[in-house]
């Protein structure tokens, strides 16, 4: 992953969760600026600040970086979800996943 790669990453999933980069900086202790430097490319985050990021947006570190799954946060709601249901009602799911496709 690029620095621009983890720049549009992080913007992406910040705007999902409907946070302003100033309010994401200071939610995490931080300037006003630090989400948007990073944002904007010119600064990159300390490992223990991927970590901090990572906690806010309420994924963890292999979900940030996994740019396959667009959507990290609806993906491990819906994971949850699907955990709750049974051997029948998640062949009923499969099949209305597979007819979607």
């Amino acid at each position: 992953m690029t620095k621009q790669d983890f720049a549009l990453r992080l913007a992406k999933l910040r705007v999902e969760k409907g946070v302003s980069a100033r309010d994401m900086s200071l939610s995490m202790g931080q300037n006003p600026g630090y989400i948007n430097n990073i944002e904007s490319g010119k600064s990159m985050p300390s490992l223990s600040g991927l970590f901090y990021i990572c906690e806010y947006l309420g994924i963890s570190e292999q979900e940030f970086f996994d740019i396959k799954n667009t959507n990290p946060i609806k993906t491990r709601e819906l994971l949850s979800e699907i955990d709750r249901l049974d051997e029948e009602q998640i062949e009923f799911l499969l099949t209305i996943i597979r007819n979607l496709k």
